[in-house]
């Protein structure tokens, strides 16, 4: 048996009952963030599909072979102590619950690790989303609570698997859930990020849950996916009887959308409350605002430049990198350096106008549509 509430910012029961906010799913300076969905992207936004052609251009006659995006990648403008503050300051602060912070990165667990050495992160979790090659596709899972003392080879298990993968999925879920204090969640389980097709897609991810779900503690409700695709999570969760739990997904300065909520003195309590098969979610008022104002915003933050950026990677051409012909790792200013492209210049300048209030007012009422957030 199986029950996961709803809660909808402002729920005056809800901050009355619970004590603890949890905020899952965060990604920190650590995550690699794919850069191939670009080229999709591109045939829809004409400006986007200028600056990618011009930067091609550019990057081909400077050094004499094609730009490939998928040897690209970004990475989110906040170091794992930021990130951690984002999310418990908020929790404090704006709703007054003791606060809980699980941060995953793709496949890399050095932010947790980092933080467990400061006295007040010292319970942070070590958790990572990791990737999981399968079929035609892939899916992320995170990893919640590792044994600190065996996280790091663990990690290692996990991404050999990601880099090469083999009949050995089934023994490494097993080997990561038969820890109790461990959380396996499948993240946004039906976001087509690979591009093979919607149905495709979830075709497999029912096929990965049938012969994986002894595995798998719990289904996510994402809070950068838009509520039509997570309601489509209610039917997978009824169907293998599993809990929805709660992923923002931040990846810039928008702390988490969706947060679980509960009465639990330690995250490991937390855990054992999402396997016995319980869940309380609460959807923040941010969430509720119009998704593409939402994503907008991010696309901001993320090209915003960040004066106290941990590595000194203030613009964001310092923050995307590419894996040369050569086989060495550069960033997109050490590629262009202070001669970047005029088409990419004037469509980060365009994001830029966003920032003005006057611009925000006028995206808000253009797309002030919003969608029903209903159970």
């Amino acid at each position: 048996m199986t029950s996961t509430n709803l809660f909808f910012e402002p729920d005056h029961f809800a901050r009355r009952r619970f004590r603890t906010a949890v905020s899952l799913h965060g990604h920190t300076l650590h995550s690699r963030e794919r850069l191939d969905f670009v080229y999709r992207l591109a045939k829809r936004v004409a400006p986007l599909r200028v600056a990618l052609e011009r930067g091609e251009a550019r990057y081909q006659a400077i050094h004499g072979s094609a730009l490939d995006l998928s040897r690209a990648w970004w990475t989110p403008p906040l170091a794992p102590h930021d990130a951690w503050l984002l999310e418990s300051k908020r929790i404090e602060d704006h709703f007054g619950w003791n606060a809980q912070v699980s941060l995953t990165d793709h496949d890399d667990i050095e932010g947790p690790l980092a933080l467990s050495v400061l006295e007040e992160c010292r319970e942070t979790p070590v958790s990572v989303e990791w990737t999981v090659p399968y079929g035609h596709t892939f899916f992320h899972l995170g990893i919640h609570n590792l044994d600190p003392n065996l996280a790091r080879q663990t990690m290692r298990d996990l991404a050999a698997f990601t880099t090469r993968p083999s009949a050995r999925l089934g023994a490494l879920l097993q080997y990561v859930a038969a820890d109790p204090a461990s959380l396996v969640v499948f993240n946004h389980p039906h976001w087509d990020e690979k591009g093979i097709g919607e149905e495709a897609h979830r075709a497999l991810a029912r096929q990965f849950v049938e012969i994986h779900g002894q595995f798998i503690h719990a289904f996510e409700l994402n809070g950068l996916r838009p509520w039509k695709e997570n309601r489509t999570v209610f039917d997978l969760a009824k169907r293998f009887e599993k809990p929805m739990i709660s992923g923002g997904d931040r990846h810039a300065l928008e702390p988490n959308a969706l947060l679980n909520l509960t009465n639990a003195a330690s995250f490991a309590e937390f855990v054992d409350e999402i396997r016995d098969g319980y869940s309380d979610v609460l959807v923040t008022k941010q969430y509720r605002e119009a998704y593409a104002v939402r994503i907008v915003q991010s696309i901001e933050d993320i090209l915003g430049r960040h004066e106290n950026h941990a590595l000194g990677w203030r613009h964001w051409s310092d923050r995307v990198f590419y894996e040369c012909p050569d086989g060495v790792i550069r960033s997109l200013a050490e590629l262009w350096g202070k001669d970047e492209p005029l088409a990419v210049r004037l469509f980060v300048g365009g994001i830029g106008l966003l920032r003005h209030p006057h611009f925000k007012q006028a995206l808000r009422l253009a797309l002030a549509r919003r969608e029903e957030v209903v159970s």
